[in-house]
Parts: structure tokens; C-alpha cells; sequence
């Protein structure tokens, strides 16, 4: 095919070398017919017109063989068909004069006249051909004497003639009309592509480019003309070169018109790769085009985005690695591959141990680059082929392949542990972490077994293996075993029961009193649950207060268990007005003093019992009260608003940070019962019982030992200073009834 970077329409070519074709056969034809009648004797043959007709009806048909396409830019060559007119209208006036029957010959000659001027000539030159075949008949038949008969027959041809001619008129009006409209249309399907600001090529049925549009150079940097006669597939990236072939002789071999769409990669004049929409319109059948114009939209900046919120939908975007979608799906991959091998794989879940005291101590922002450095240690310690994932929090997963046995998966997971061992640096800081692992190991059955229970099972062996880790003290792993899916399953059973008996009303509070050492006086009484369990009889907390804490349900416990205890202490006031300075002491747990709207439900269940608050103590331990500082001085500020106590459950043995506890509000110090144990008998513990007495005397703080069980104790510990105590020695936790004898007695 031709290269086109700007030439005129196919068509418009087309229709001149139609004129010269047939230009050429009319002059041939006429100089053949004057050869003929001169070798038939109508002519004498030494006219001297006779050699040039010859060589002319031998030279026209020869002719046809010249390259008139290429000769077409040629101004003068593209004249050629007004000469070649002009000619014939020459030759067939003069052999019309000079044959003696020239009207008949002369009416069929221009009749062929006519049709030329139709092919391609203005209709304004038909005209003036008409016109002169019907004055030049009309004047050759008055020159020449005809007889009658002779004359009408002349007449009926001027008829048909003039007829003609205004028919071959019209005719060539509509033609130019209609090559009019195409010629418009061409302009304007070369201004689109021209103008456009896509990059436009064309090529032809084997894919060369035959055309280019100037906006290939602005999006592609390719200049004008240098993709001409390149192979378009060249330009394509190699991954995409297979499907993109494919699809163009589709397309190739597809109905006229047809247009089709593909999504490819595309070099760029600077080497560069640019995501580009292509869509191509086969026009191989249109005369004018004979290609298939491909329009290519650059979409790279769309594939851009598109692969960002692909990485963000299946990516963590604190640590980089997959989330949770990701993995899992890569897990169903993992098992579907097994299915066909036969090869077993490991799931790890790595959740770091005392994470939150790092969000809580240091930030949450410093808690993120610590799980980003966990993150690329983990990778580092893995292959290529294993995915890591974060599905959560400070809970990362881990999956291997290769037919995992328990051998190598305890390797793997000793290898996690290690990684995270060391010492962090994040913010200019060393945190030090460790981790707690759990190990399920996946033996798939067979093509039949359903990946996605399979999924569902591997993730949850491992998160119970991870949690049976973390019970043991963390910093280690553990393999699951089908044994800690039967303790899940009792402890959802437990947890049910634990719902029941809470709906059911199962729960009562037992009270502890609590003692003036010097006089024995009863001052209060620690408010202590007990289930009722209708078969197991009366369960001490030991068995039932771990699992609401952890399920969550100690909230609503909790809360039932203060406004009770309100509410018995405001009986007793009425019943016992002498005692009316007697308070309560309830202990506030972790998840309740985390829970929302604590202050209101303290100030509330104080103001439906109507009892004053100052005869109201609430227990915190010395853990709970290190947690978040900021926030936890905010709370206790806010409950010392409502006028209660506050005391510090077990002082001693959680953090004993001395600077916070006189930041804090608190009321009482509680002297935890391993420090009483041997405080007449140890020198060790009678120290640090005195040490904690001094303290509270320091800070203008109560003391109150736990757990007294002996009259030694006791003595030991008023003579250290300690004012208030409690335990076995004096009362035992009771049932209301029995602490009424004790209030009655006081």
C-alpha cells in the first residue's frame, strides 16, 4: 500500500485514472476505426492523417501500461483527460466531415463523447460538449445535401442528441454532488485524525503502517513519518505481543466496519512503556482506505491509579505486606495447589506480646514503625515464595508450602521468634518485644476437599495454637493439637453458661468485713461475687471471673455488682443507723474502667441507692492503673469528682511505680496478701509491709493488709503502723444476713 502522511483521498485518484483509462481506449478506438476505413477505401489512403491515426490506435492501448499513479502529482499529467477530450471531439468532427454519410457516424461517435464527459468532467464541460455535438451535427447536416428520407432520420438524431445531452448533464451533476460530498467527508475524516489528540495510525492487512497522525508525536514521541513501513507489532510490549497479534487478525479477518477494543502496552519513542487503549476499525474493504485505523488512548495514568487501589485493597498500608483478603486468598490458592500434590502447608499466626503497653506508653504512631520494622524482619527471615501478611492490630501471618512437616514448621516458627527477639530502635528508642506463635499444619485430603473449610479450619487451629502460646507466658510457640479445639468448645459452652446465669440472675454478692486492727471495729466490707450454679452449688471468682474478662461480659457484671452493693449498704444504713459510717469497697476490673460511660454508671447506681459517696470505695490494681496515665488520671479525676474512694488493690506487686501513685488520687493502699503471709516470721516481708505502711503515711495514704489469718499477723502489722485489715482471722466472705450480726454487734 501506498504511504499516505497527508495525500488526497483513494477516491479522488480512483476517478482520474478511470478518466484516463477510458481517454485512452476512445482515442484508440477512433484512431482504429479511421485505420480500418481508410484500409476499406472509404478514405484515399494518401491523406496525410492516415500515419498519425496509425501510430495513435497502436500508442493509445500502450499507454494504458504507463505508471499513471505515480504520475498523478504531475500538474500537467493530471490535464490529461481534458486533452484526451478534447482529442476525441477533434477526431470525431473531422472524420465526420469527411465521411460522406458523417451525420450518422458523427451522432454515434459523440454519443460516446458524451459518456466520457460524464466520467469525470464539471457538468459545465458537459454542457459545452453537449452543446457542441448538437451545433456541429445540426451544421453538418445543412452543409451536406440529404435527401428526404435522410433529413428526418437526421432530425431524430438531433433529438436524441440534445436528449442526451442534458441527461449526461444531470447525470454528471449528481456525480459531482455525490463525489462532492465524499470529497467533504474525506477532509473531514483527515482533519479528526490530524487534529486529534490520540495517536492515530493506519495500517494495512499485514500490519504495517502505512499513516500516522501527528499526535503520535505529543503522546508517543515519534516524529511525522518514522513509523511509516513499521511493523506495528514491534511497537508492542513482548508479554503483550501474543494476544495483541491475535486480536489484529481477528479483527483483520472480521466484517467491514467492524470495531474492537484492547488494552496493550506500547513503546514509546524514548524506550518507555505506556499503557494504551487501542481501538481499531477494520475499513480494509473501503476503496479509499484499503486499512484498519487503530486510535490508541494512553491509560496510564488510570492503570496507575487502578493498581494503587488494587495494592491499597489488598495491602496493609502501615507495613506494606498483604492484608487479610490477600492471604486468605492465597491460602484457598495454597490448598487447591495441594490438592493436586498432595503436599502439606503450615499457617503461622506471630502476635506480639505487650503490644499495646508500646501504643499506650509510647504512641500510636511509634507503635506503627514498630510493626513496620516486625514487618521487614519477618520478611527478611522468610523466602520469596512464603506470604506475609498483617491481618490486624499487632497480628501477623505467615504462610510456607513444600509439604510442611511438624519438623520444619517448628524451625519456621523459631525463626520467627528469633526475628522479633532483638531489641527495636524507632524514634531514637530501644523497645524490646517478643512474640507469641501458633502453628496449624494442613494435610489436605484430597481433590474432593472443600478449600474454603479447609481455609476456615487452618486459620482457626492456628489462632487457638497462637492463644494457647500466649497462656503459657508468650515468647514461644505452640503446635496446635485437636485437643485446644475441644477447650474452645468448652469455654464457648462456659461462656454460654455464663450469659444464662447473668440473664438468670444466678450471681450474689458475698461481703468481707474490714477491721480496725487496734480496736477491731467494723468499718466496711469488700463486696465479693459468688454463681449459684444450679448444679455445681455456690462457684468461687476463681472459676468464672477470667472468662468474663476475657469474653467481656465482666462489664455487665461488674456494673450489676455495684449498684447491689449500693443498694445493700443503703438497707443497712436504714436498719443500722449506728453503723451509718460503714462503707463498701468494689472492685473495678480492667475492661470495666475501660468502658465507656464508667463515671455516669458509678454517679448513677451512688444516686439510686441514696447513699452518700464517700461511703463508696472502688479498688483498681496497680497494673491497670499503669496503663495509659494520661488517661487514667483523667478517669480517676473524674470518679474523685463524684466524691467516692479510690484504693490500690495488691500494691506491691505490679510496677510500684512511686512517681504515678502520687500523681494519682487514690485513697488507700492495700497491702496484697503475699506480704502478709510472712510478716511475723519473715524479716524480708515485716520490711516491705513497713516500707508500704511508710509510704501511705508519706502520702497521707490508708493501709490496709489483706489476708490476715492469725492474731500474729495482725499484731505484727498494727505495730508497723498498718490501721485497717481484713481476712479469715476476722470474718470470712459472708452472705448479708451474717454481716448484720456484725453490725449489730458494732
Amino acid at each position: 500500500m501506498r504511504k499516505r502522511t497527508g495525500a488526497p483521498p483513494e477516491r479522488q485518484i480512483e476517478a482520474w485514472l478511470r478518466q484516463v483509462r477510458l481517454g485512452l481506449l476512445l482515442v484508440g478506438a477512433l484512431a482504429g476505426l479511421g485505420a480500418v476505413l481508410a484500409l476499406a477505401g472509404w478514405y484515399p489512403a494518401d491523406q496525410p492523417w492516415i500515419v498519425p491515426t496509425l501510430v495513435t490506435g497502436v500508442l493509445a492501448p500502450a499507454a494504458l501500461r504507463l505508471p499513471w499513479r505515480r504520475l498523478y502529482p504531475n500538474r500537467l499529467i493530471r490535464a490529461t483527460p481534458y486533452a484526451f477530450g478534447v482529442l476525441i471531439w477533434l477526431a470525431v468532427t473531422a472524420f465526420g466531415v469527411a465521411d460522406p454519410h458523417g451525420p450518422l457516424f458523427y451522432a454515434a461517435a459523440y454519443t460516446f463523447v458524451l459518456l466520457y464527459a460524464l466520467v469525470g468532467y464539471p457538468p459545465r464541460m458537459v454542457a459545452g460538449f453537449g452543446a457542441l455535438c448538437v451545433l456541429g451535427y445540426g451544421g453538418l447536416v445543412a452543409g451536406v445535401g440529404l435527401a428526404e428520407r435522410e433529413q428526418g432520420i437526421a432530425a431524430g438524431l438531433a433529438g436524441v442528441l440534445l436528449v442526451l445531452s442534458g441527461l449526461t448533464v444531470a447525470l454528471a451533476s449528481a456525480r459531482q454532488a455525490r463525489e462532492h460530498a465524499h470529497r467533504l467527508g474525506d477532509v473531514r475524516v483527515w482533519a479528526l485524525m490530524n487534529l486529534a489528540s490520540d495517536g492515530v495510525v493506519i495500517v494495512d492487512a499485514k500490519g504495517r503502517v502505512v499513516y500516522q497522525n501527528p499526535a503520535m508525536s505529543r503522546t508517543f514521541g515519534y516524529d511525522q513519518g518514522e513509523l511509516l513501513d513499521l511493523e506495528s507489532i514491534t511497537l508492542v510490549h513482548p508479554d503483550d505481543a501474543p494476544r495483541s497479534r491475535a486480536w489484529f487478525w481477528q479483527l483483520a479477518a472480521s466484517a467491514p466496519g467492524t470495531v474492537d477494543r484492547i488494552e496493550i502496552r506500547v513503546r514509546t519513542a524514548d524506550e518507555a512503556w505506556r499503557h494504551v487503549e487501542v481501538a481499531g476499525t477494520n475499513l480494509l474493504h473501503d476503496p479509499d482506505l484499503r486499512g484498519i485505523i487503530l486510535t490508541g488512548h494512553d491509560i496510564t495514568d488510570r492503570k496507575l491509579l487502578e493498581e494503587q487501589l488494587s495494592h491499597q485493597t489488598f495491602h496493609d498500608s502501615v507495613t506494606g505486606l498483604a492484608n487479610r483478603a490477600l492471604f486468605r486468598n492465597r491460602v484457598d490458592h495454597a490448598i487447591a495447589r495441594g490438592q493436586r500434590s498432595g503436599a502439606a502447608i503450615a499457617l503461622f499466626l506471630v502476635d506480639l506480646d505487650h503490644f499495646k503497653l508500646v501504643n499506650d506508653g509510647l504512641g500510636h504512631s511509634t507503635g506503627d514503625r514498630l510493626l513496620a520494622a516486625v514487618a521487614q524482619r519477618l520478611r527478611e527471615e522468610l523466602r520469596p515464595s512464603d506470604t506475609v501478611a498483617r491481618l490486624g492490630g499487632d497480628e501477623f501471618a505467615v504462610l510456607v508450602e513444600d509439604d510442611v512437616t511438624e519438623l520444619t514448621a517448628a524451625a519456621v516458627a523459631e525463626r520467627l521468634l528469633e526475628a522479633v527477639r532483638p531489641a527495636f530502635h524507632v524514634d531514637g528508642q530501644e523497645v524490646a518485644t517478643s512474640a507469641s506463635v501458633g502453628v496449624s499444619i494442613l494435610k489436605v485430603q484430597g481433590p474432593d476437599s472443600p478449600a474454603g473449610s479447609d481455609g476456615d479450619e487452618l486459620l482457626r487451629d492456628a489462632d487457638l495454637a497462637m492463644y494457647a502460646a500466649k497462656a503459657a507466658g508468650g515468647n514461644r510457640y505452640a503446635l496446635f493439637d485437636p485437643a485446644m479445639h475441644a477447650d474452645l468448645l468448652d469455654e464457648a459452652r462456659r461462656r454460654a453458661e455464663l450469659e444464662r446465669a447473668l440473664a438468670e440472675g444466678q450471681f450474689v454478692v458475698h461481703y468481707q468485713p474490714i477491721v480496725e486492727l487496734k480496736t477491731s471495729r467494723l468499718v466496711g466490707v469488700e463486696a465479693l461475687v459468688r454463681w449459684n450454679h444450679p448444679e455445681r452449688g455456690l462457684v468461687g471468682p476463681g472459676a468464672f471471673i477470667p472468662l468474663a474478662e476475657a469474653t467481656g461480659l465482666i462489664v455487665p457484671l461488674g456494673h450489676w455488682v455495684l449498684r447491689q452493693s449500693c443498694q445493700q449498704l443503703a438497707r443497712w444504713r436504714v436498719a443500722y443507723p449506728h453503723a451509718c459510717d460503714v462503707y463498701v469497697s468494689v472492685n473495678l476490673s480492667a475492661r470495666q474502667f475501660q468502658a465507656p460511660g464508667l463515671v455516669d454508671d458509678v454517679a448513677a447506681a451512688i444516686a439510686d441507692a441514696g447513699i452518700p459517696a464517700g461511703n463508696v470505695t472502688l479498688e483498681l490494681t496497680e497494673t491497670l492503673l499503669m496503663r495509659d496515665t494520661a488517661a487514667t488520671a483523667n478517669a480517676l479525676a473524674a470518679l474523685k469528682r463524684i466524691g467516692i474512694r479510690l484504693a490500690v488493690d495488691d500494691f506491691g506487686t505490679g510496677y510500684s511505680a512511686l512517681g504515678y501513685l502520687r500523681s494519682f488520687p487514690v485513697d488507700i493502699l492495700k497491702i496484697d496478701k503475699s506480704f502478709v503471709d510472712g510478716v511475723a516470721t519473715n524479716h524480708e516481708d515485716a520490711a516491705l509491709a513497713q516500707t508500704i505502711v511508710q509510704l501511705g503515711r508519706t502520702l497521707n495514704l490508708q493501709t490496709l493488709a489483706e489476708g490476715i489469718e492469725s492474731v500474729e499477723q495482725s499484731s505484727q502489722l498494727e505495730a508497723l503502723g498498718c490501721t485497717y485489715g481484713q481476712g479469715y482471722l476476722f470474718a470470712r466472705p459472708t452472705a448479708p444476713e451474717q454481716v448484720e450480726t456484725l453490725l449489730r454487734r458494732s
